[in-house]
């Protein structure tokens, strides 16, 4: 199944972080909090304004980007989890 963003929404795939600490200690599923990045897998067209101009987006496809740990709509395509969220929703693009 394919997905295509509407207005000012994307998609967004987490990115799992590390299951072990810097000193070697491996950490649990069952302890480990929920990822804050992710990767962008697609980009709606962009949000109008008051004179219905079509406001571009401010990411692409393919940036890792920072957003809070419960931002967005979970959903679920071919057995992946995915998150559809606002533009607004995100906090910054990680360089």
């Amino acid at each position: 199944m394919k997905l295509r963003p509407l207005g000012d929404r994307v998609i967004v795939k987490r990115i799992e972080s590390e299951t072990k600490t810097a000193s070697g200690i491996v950490i649990p599923d069952s302890a480990a909090e929920k990822p804050d990045q992710g990767e962008i897998l697609a980009v709606g067209p962009g949000k109008k304004n008051d004179k219905g101009e079509l406001l571009a987006m401010n990411v692409k496809v393919g940036e890792r980007v920072l957003f809070g740990k419960y931002s967005g709509q979970t959903v679920k395509v071919d057995g992946e989890e995915l998150l559809v969220m606002k533009e607004e929703d995100l906090f910054a693009v990680v360089a």
